[in-house]
């Protein structure tokens, strides 16, 4: 048994400025692959029309349930991933497997990292 199995390895995402159903196909692509926070039938809603709308979901990385196929999205989704280098890397690897990844940006800290992404449907 490996360290990763012996423990949670939790990442946070969170995805705004999106439509709802091209967030989620996203967390349906992390959810397919990881441990979730969330019911499998719990589908992003818009709180108030008009207004932002930030969606926000817990994935464990420590086991993956199933590999990331390609899925088509309606239009770039901003996501944001934080947590340790090792679970956050092997969640963009996740995502790299389903989309077009762009890196717009990084902070790191001592112990964990915050990644911003966007995210395109693969092409080709």
């Amino acid at each position: 048994m490996n360290t990763a199995d012996q423990h949670a390895e939790p990442v946070v995402v969170t995805i705004s400025n999106s439509a709802k159903e091209d967030a989620h196909a996203v967390f349906e692509v992390l959810r397919r692959a990881y441990a979730c926070d969330r019911e499998a039938g719990d589908r992003p809603e818009y709180v108030s029309e008009g207004h932002a709308t930030v969606w926000t979901a817990t994935f464990d990385v420590a086991t993956a349930l199933a590999p990331a196929a390609p899925v088509r999205l309606t239009e770039p989704v901003e996501a944001e991933m934080q947590g340790g280098y090792w679970a956050v890397d092997r969640m963009t690897e996740t995502l790299a497997a389903a989309f077009e990844v762009e890196r717009r940006g990084t902070a790191a800290g001592d112990q964990e990292k915050d990644v911003q992404l966007r995210l395109l449907s693969r092409t080709g």
